[in-house]
């Protein structure tokens, strides 16, 4: 899956987008059909610990899901993202499945 990794505030290091590409890609043992997914992490310039922020937008055939969460580490708030997103996929595979 093609994964594009925008970082706003900041410049982001290879081992983060690794980590964010290898998360991206185990999606696909949910739902095979998705097209492509944006991920754009974001630092906040604030006093408050939980200063990151990630927003994770996925590509399926005729929609499109959104997540956003914001933790004291990218790497728990891109875990806790891709969990939201295998419920959705999966809810989304049933759906469809209903449908069949």
């Amino acid at each position: 899956m093609k994964v594009n990794v925008q970082a706003v505030n900041f410049t982001v290091d290879r081992k983060l987008v690794d980590f964010v590409q290898e998360r991206m890609d185990r999606l696909e043992k949910y739902y095979d059909k998705i097209v492509s997914s944006e991920v754009f992490l974001k630092v906040e310039k604030t006093s408050d610990k939980e200063n990151k922020f990630v927003e994770i937008k996925i590509n399926v055939p005729g929609d499109d899901f959104l997540v956003k969460k914001q933790c004291k580490t990218f790497e728990e708030a891109v875990e806790l993202s891709a969990e939201s997103l295998e419920r959705l996929l999966v809810k989304r595979k049933e759906k469809i499945r209903d449908h069949i």
